[in-house]
């Protein structure tokens, strides 16, 4: 799909490189979590399959710039993000194959990825609205 103006190119590559910082940075701290929560499915599975997720996400985004593809990347940024606050602030136990990953400190890494996962979220809800506007103005209004 072609990009709709400069915005929405900007947009879309913008979304893909927070998803891209975050899925780096999760497989950067894979190994480390297997350790720090090696119980249940294990800390390093769900950063690894965190990074796949945003990892699919932004190339679908990047090939398609569909407005699903936007869903799927803002989706895919709160399923990182709401986590990385949670496990900050509240001790939360293990939940069923989930291991307890309470982690209260902000380091670099956690601090980047927060922050990109928060810029992908609010800029592919954008993405969300705009494809919207977009849809409704090529659709003639109905009387």
């Amino acid at each position: 799909m072609r990009p709709r103006s400069g915005f929405e190119l900007t947009l879309r590559l913008l979304v893909v490189a927070a998803l891209g910082v975050d899925a780096v940075v999760h497989l950067q701290l894979a190994e480390v979590m297997q350790l720090a929560a090696p119980g249940g499915l294990g800390g390093g599975t769900l950063f690894r399959a965190q990074a796949v997720l945003a990892g699919l996400a932004a190339v679908l985004l990047l090939v398609t710039g569909a407005r699903a593809a936007y869903l799927l990347a803002g989706l895919a940024a709160l399923s990182a993000l709401v986590p990385v606050l949670l496990y900050t602030y509240v001790q939360v136990p293990a939940i069923g194959p989930v291991p307890s990953m309470y982690d209260p400190t902000w380091s670099t890494p956690k601090v980047v990825s927060a922050v990109a996962e928060a810029l992908a979220f609010v800029l592919a809800s954008v993405g969300v609205a705009s494809s919207a506007a977009w849809r409704d103005r090529r659709v003639p209004a109905r009387s």
